[in-house]
């Protein structure tokens, strides 16, 4: 359904971003020439997706055994992948600024930079036996996530509304293929580092880093022209208001509009629920006799749930609307956290629930994003989507600290029962707006 908010995103020919000062490498694009246009802006995207995600999985899997390793207490494990977490939400701002003012490509590049210098400390932790340089690692290891999340906000840049589900849930779909592979990779990968000063698990870190590079220099070279700047230069005149896409404009944006705060509250709660739950699953299926390999096949499934589905979110998203699927979210998250946190020592009871719960934040992350683009104006989106990564990673990374203090004192059963009540305000925002609107809106 499309309405006035939508209108910016028609190409109406040729132009020039619009304001003072703005960079113009978005050349004047076509309606003939746009088609062409999606589709390489998408091929590339999925290419880095498909790299970012052999990189980001490796610090799902390992980075809470590794700080248990170098802290030496478990109570500690949830600190490594929550300051990654963090990280991620600390440069969502400066990224959005970035991308605001230069384009995707800049921020992303510099986002997959930083990732690959967060991995090269999380080594150098490792081999020295420092706690606080490993947190510090893993906080810049954490902009590889900021970089695969923005990405997906690229591929809405030039979509067509009524197909914007599907572009942000094919890019999502592309890091199936990285983030399936990457936990399977790391037991081999830390293996090749035994005969040397570098611990079994933090030897993966480096592969991380070298992936990490690949990926910046893909989008540096291929992401032409950029995708935000194309998307501004088709703009209506009257739409390319630079005022319009500070940080204030963007939350004036949000509080102007109910269902916009539906979608931010969608996308951190789905988050915050999944990785609450996820960072502590390694513990746990260590507390009940699971080696690495086991550890990283039940990650690579909550993956695969995560990504590979997607595409079937985005169309469900774009069919029957975002707040269908929105409430489609809730329900798997519960029942994932129902799975899991009964599942005791029945390892493939637990790695059906991680599965399920990588469904629920599929369903989440699309519907929520799709529904959040459709609801500011053009000129604010860059900034509302920063907005919206800081939000939802801030209530991750706290969610993560506090997890590993609740697997320590109560357990993870009394994990999974905390991380489905997290769902309630969203599943109450979306009743509403449901029984105020149509379903399709």
């Amino acid at each position: 359904m499309t309405n006035t908010l939508d209108a910016p995103d028609s190409p109406t020919g040729p132009g020039e971003p619009g304001g003072p000062g703005e960079p113009t490498g978005a050349a004047p694009v076509t309606a003939a020439e746009l088609p062409a246009l999606r589709r390489r802006t998408s091929a590339v995207l999925i290419a880095s997706q498909i790299l970012g995600g052999l990189g980001v999985p490796i610090g799902i899997a390992l980075a809470p055994v590794l700080a248990t390793q170098v802290s030496g207490s478990e109570a500690l494990s949830g600190l490594a992948p929550t300051a990654s977490v963090t990280g991620t939400a600390l440069l969502s701002l400066p990224l959005a600024a970035l991308m605001t003012s230069r384009g995707r490509r800049p921020g992303l590049v510099l986002a997959y930079l930083i990732g690959a210098l967060g991995a090269g400390l999380v080594v150098v932790a490792a081999v020295v036996g420092s706690f606080p340089l490993l947190l510090l690692g893993m906080a810049g290891f954490g902009a590889g996530s900021s970089a695969n999340l923005q990405a997906r906000f690229a591929a809405a840049d030039l979509a067509e509304p009524d197909r914007r589900g599907r572009a942000i849930s094919t890019v999502i779909w592309a890091t199936t293929i990285g983030s399936v592979l990457g936990p399977n990779i790391a037991a081999p990968a830390g293996r090749v580092f035994r005969s040397t000063s570098i611990p079994e698990t933090a030897g993966p870190f480096l592969w991380a880093a070298g992936i990490f590079l690949l990926a910046a220099v893909v989008v540096a070279v291929l992401l032409r022209p950029d995708p935000l700047l194309t998307a501004r230069a088709l703009a209506p005149q009257d739409s390319r208001s630079v005022g319009g896409r500070s940080l204030r404009a963007g939350i004036a944006a949000v509080r102007a509009s109910p269902m916009a705060r539906l979608a931010l509250v969608t996308v951190a709660g789905s988050h915050t629920a999944m990785v609450s739950i996820m960072v502590m699953t390694p513990v746990d299926l260590g507390h009940h006799g699971a080696d690495l390999q086991l550890i990283g096949l039940v990650i690579s499934g909550h993956i695969a749930g995560m990504y590979a589905f997607s595409p079937v979110m985005g169309w469900l998203s774009d069919r029957f609307g975002r707040l269908a699927v929105i409430g489609l979210a809730v329900g798997l998250l519960s029942c994932a956290a129902l799975l899991a946190g009964t599942a005791g020592p029945s390892h493939g009871q637990t790695a059906a629930g991680l599965f399920v719960l990588g469904l629920g934040w599929s369903a989440g992350l699309v519907a929520g994003s799709a529904l959040l683009t459709d609801s500011v104006p053009q000129p604010a989106r860059a900034a509302v989507q920063g907005l919206s990564d800081l939000t939802m990673n801030t209530a991750a990374g706290i969610g993560g600290a506090v997890a590993g203090v609740i697997v320590s004192q109560a357990g993870y059963g009394w994990l999974n029962a905390a991380g489905a009540c997290l769902l309630l305000p969203m599943a109450a925002l979306a009743l509403r707006r449901a029984l105020s609107r149509p379903a399709t809106t």
